[in-house]
């Protein structure tokens, strides 16, 4: 008898499975009030406001006031990146960013595209909002929205942009062209911060989807890397009927049985369906959980305490500097760890890091920034067990920080429809290599149109 009901229920489970896996879910889009306070009783203020960045004497006074009191340790012979951002060339970005930075230049660099805020959830919503220069004839641009995440901002889309809104002009096919959105996380940069405990990516996700319905666009495309993709997903999971098409750089695959797979992978790869890139980007072994432990101590702090290092962040310009600018480095590829000075100026210049860090520096946001990674590392997230049924396209950069096969991405996005292997490039794909990531963009809109 006890045969039979356990036969009963193992075939009952089989049976569920095999209706219930790639059943269509959705995350229920509910509401929220995130502004201090109780919610007004009042609508909310929806309109949309044009915003300028803006600098003053008293602000960049108070900067090199703090800079010219620095105090630095010097670093370990021949330590390099090994231990961190590296002092002796801390102090040529510090001599920079004090003598040569002009933050009122750059401040005119960030207003050449059109800023806007609107209340959203009692929150003051920060974005840009470019539209083509120009469109070829009977066309209409496709609606974009891209997905920053940290330690970066909205500007790490600033060099991409004219390949999506301006492809001909440069170099790129006219055959599909885009009005590129670009919003701040709620506590990141221009955007406000959350009053209250519990905001994390599909609140975030919940308030770029009523951004883009305030802004006319009821189906729209998304994109996004680090916290980016994890957003984009969310807003796919939320409205899947309103996203058109998904486009990431990195991709956050928790629960499926290939992740299972990663300590049998380096012996049985192909079986598990990977590919010799697959297994040249994966292993070896060591590597990977060397890298994994090596990595994620700034994961462990934020997702835990991240108030107690953000007091340190947000009084120190040059600390704030150093913590942020040696993800640039690392992230960009591991083997800058081996360089005197990060390899930083290999992929950027010191204008566009520091323009980075000023972003946090200038509006106080480190602190409300690294809370995303507490309000995020929860146990128990719904969305991880949630497939995305919207079409997928993903950019496999060699150097991100974990490699994410094809297999691992059809499992948790079934309606992949384009994965590429990119030639070169990191994490901050947008921000390094612009037209590799706009090229797949393009080509990943070519697949959608022609199925």
């Amino acid at each position: 008898m006890w045969l039979e009901i356990l036969l009963a229920l193992v075939l009952g489970f089989v049976i569920y499975w095999f209706v219930s896996k790639d059943k269509e879910e959705t995350l229920p889009l509910e509401d929220g009030w995130w502004g201090p306070g109780v919610r007004p009783t009042a609508g909310e203020d929806e309109s949309i406001r044009p915003f300028k960045v803006e600098t003053s004497d008293e602000e960049i006074n108070d900067l090199h006031q703090r800079i010219d009191k620095v105090r630095l340790t010097p670093p370990l012979e021949d330590s390099r990146f090994h231990y961190g951002f590296n002092s002796n060339y801390l102090k040529k970005v510090i001599s920079y960013w004090r003598n040569e930075f002009d933050w009122r230049k750059q401040v005119e660099n960030l207003n050449r595209y059109p800023h806007f805020k609107t209340k959203i959830e009692g929150l003051d919503i920060h974005f840009i909002h470019v539209k083509p220069p120009q469109l070829p004839s009977g066309q209409t641009p496709k609606p974009l929205l891209m997905v920053h995440g940290w330690p970066g901002s909205f500007y790490e889309f600033y060099k991409i942009i004219p390949f999506l809104t301006d492809p001909k002009n440069h170099g790129l096919s006219d055959e599909h062209v885009f009005e590129v959105i670009c919003p701040s996380i709620p506590g990141y940069g221009f955007s406000e911060a959350s009053s209250k405990k519990g905001f994390n990516s599909v609140a975030t996700a919940r308030i770029f989807y009523k951004l883009m319905l305030r802004l006319g666009f009821q189906q729209f495309y998304i994109q996004g890397g680090d916290w980016g993709a994890l957003i984009c997903t969310n807003m796919a999971q939320l409205v899947p009927s309103h996203v058109k098409g998904l486009h990431l750089n990195m991709a956050f695959i928790l629960r499926n049985f290939y992740t299972l797979t990663l300590l049998l992978g380096w012996r049985f790869g192909r079986l598990f369906g990977y590919t010799k890139r697959d297994m040249e980007l994966m292993y070896s072994l060591k590597k990977i959980f060397f890298n994994l432990v090596r990595e994620s101590g700034y994961l462990h702090i934020q997702s835990t305490k991240p108030d107690t290092v953000g007091c340190a962040l947000n009084d120190s310009p040059v600390g704030l500097a150093a913590y942020i600018l040696e993800k640039f480095s690392t992230w960009t590829n591991p083997e800058f760890r081996d360089l005197e000075d990060g390899g930083l100026e290999r992929k950027f210049s010191l204008d566009d890091l520091l323009t980075g860090v000023m972003l946090y520096w200038t509006t106080g946001t480190i602190t409300s920034s690294q809370r995303f990674y507490k309000e995020n590392m929860r146990l128990g997230n719904r969305h991880e067990g949630i497939k995305v049924h919207v079409p997928m396209g993903f950019a496999a950069f060699p150097c991100e920080l974990i490699h994410v096969p094809e297999k691992w991405v059809k499992s948790k996005y079934p309606k992949l429809i384009s994965y590429s292997y990119m030639p070169r490039g990191g994490h901050f794909a947008a921000f390094e290599e612009p037209e590799l990531l706009a090229q797949d963009i393009h080509k990943f809109m070519g697949l959608l149109e022609r199925q």
